[in-house]
């Protein structure tokens, strides 16, 4: 018997995540408070011309289901969507209509000969190289020659450059680039993360990634994000086990080699948010 392309567990989650929309007046009602803002259970039912204890129940569903947030408010129960879950319902939904790969293998752990340390001027030969082994796999990235040390140079953070290690021998690299220079996106940096042809499978990518969340977040950067090609199945499943979220697929969003290309976009918070006095 074949196995299906999407595991039956995911199947059954994402049935259950989405049944409690089985119903059209839980439809409508989500449709109310995602586009109205949040309201009463009072305000929903007299917007659309139901009962109260009907409204209730419907909404017990939602939130049951993660679509809504209920609070008391005095005596009023005050409804809001739930922005936090939104991300995994997108999530769930793309893997149903085959947006995203059902099926991701483990992000391998690193072995012991593995280390990580900050870029150094005599790794740029090795780096460049790694970049344009990575460029050959045609699902890396949307460029077809490996920028110069120069680009690269103006291009990422001079604080968050790493490379790892094999034998002494550079086997991959890490950098952050800042997505903006407004004030407001101080915190918020894109993460590219190459690996070696020959140290591929060693959890070299692992070790790079760990140990640029750990210093993105001692230095209060408080977004990583990436895009990249459903078909990246090995920096897919890495970046996820590392606590990356999909935020959303691009669908054709860029050409590469003659055929367009669809990206997903991943990112990840710090767990502790900035404090009001952040950017």
């Amino acid at each position: 018997m074949t196995e299906p392309a999407l595991p039956t567990a995911e199947a059954a989650a994402c049935a259950a995540r989405f049944a409690c929309l089985g119903d059209p007046t839980r439809v409508l009602l989500l449709h109310a408070v995602a586009s109205g803002g949040p309201s009463t259970v009072g305000e929903l039912a007299g917007r659309l011309g139901i009962g109260q204890s009907t409204c209730s129940h419907h909404l017990r569903r939602l939130a049951e289901g993660g679509h809504v947030l209920l609070s008391k408010e005095g005596t009023a129960t005050r409804v809001a969507t739930n922005t936090a879950r939104r991300p995994d319902h997108v999530h769930a939904l793309d893997l149903v209509l085959g947006l995203l790969p059902a099926r991701l293998g483990a992000a391998e752990e690193p072995a012991g000969d593995v280390s990580v340390r900050a870029m150094e001027p005599g790794d740029w030969g090795a780096v460049r190289r790694i970049y344009g082994e990575g460029i050959a796999t045609g699902n890396a990235t949307f460029e077809c020659e490996v920028p110069s040390r120069e680009v690269l140079a103006a291009k990422w953070s001079p604080e968050h450059r790493w490379v790892a290690e094999v034998d002494r021998t550079v086997a991959g690299w890490a950098a952050l680039t800042p997505v903006s220079t407004c004030d407001c996106y101080a915190g918020v940096a894109e993460t590219s993360i190459y690996v070696g042809a020959d140290a591929r499978r060693r959890g070299v990518g692992t070790a790079l990634l760990r140990h640029q969340i750990a210093a993105a977040d001692a230095a209060q950067v408080w977004t990583l994000q990436c895009s990249l090609f459903p078909e990246n199945l090995g920096s897919l499943a890495l970046h996820r086990n590392a606590g990356f979220r999909t935020v959303g697929v691009r669908e054709r969003i860029g050409m590469l080699r003659g055929r367009w290309r669809d990206t997903i976009i991943l990112e990840r918070r710090k767990p502790e948010p900035p404090s009001p006095a952040t950017p």
